[in-house]
């Protein structure tokens, strides 16, 4: 490797850091480098990663203290999502998958779906939304003068720009 190439790989890495270190600092409200367990998905998505529910849970068991406390200590959590990001794990799906992914379940083509259709497909396939978390979802995807989710303008909303 020439030394251009190891500088900018170090500067990539301190980047990478400084960006785990910051979202983690949000959370960690102590002061005292451990966020509250429940906070990790939060934070992981927040550094533009989308992992499954399983795939987060494998993660905490990855860091977790061996007898859980409760907290994640960011000494754990760094080399974890630093190796991630550097290796574009989790990235979140491309807006054409996310439209095909609409498309799929709009089987009579009528460019929309309703929030009864949505709620439906949410809560009971694969990994369940919650209620809250399908309240959320619904407030920002309805349309507020037709009531109902016009997909191909929330999959621009809801695809995250490769970073």
């Amino acid at each position: 490797m020439a030394d251009g190439e190891k500088e900018s790989a170090e500067s990539m890495l301190a980047e990478i850091e400084k960006k785990i270190t910051e979202a983690f600092d949000i959370f960690d409200h102590e002061a005292n480098k451990t966020v509250d367990v429940r906070e990790i998905g939060t934070i992981v998505r927040s550094l533009g990663c989308c992992p499954s529910e399983g795939e987060l849970h494998d993660m905490l068991a990855e860091i977790e203290e061996e007898e859980p406390t409760g907290y994640i200590r960011f000494e754990k959590f760094l080399p974890m999502m630093t190796h991630i990001l550097m290796e574009h794990r989790y990235k979140p799906a491309p807006e054409d998958q996310l439209l095909k992914a609409f498309e799929v379940l709009d089987s009579d083509h009528k460019g929309f779906l309703s929030q009864e259709e949505l709620t439906k497909y949410m809560t009971e396939e694969a990994e369940p939304f919650t209620q809250e978390e399908m309240d959320e979802f619904l407030s920002a995807a309805v349309d507020p003068d037709r009531g109902v989710v016009l997909y191909k303008d929330y999959v621009s909303v809801m695809a995250v720009e490769d970073t």
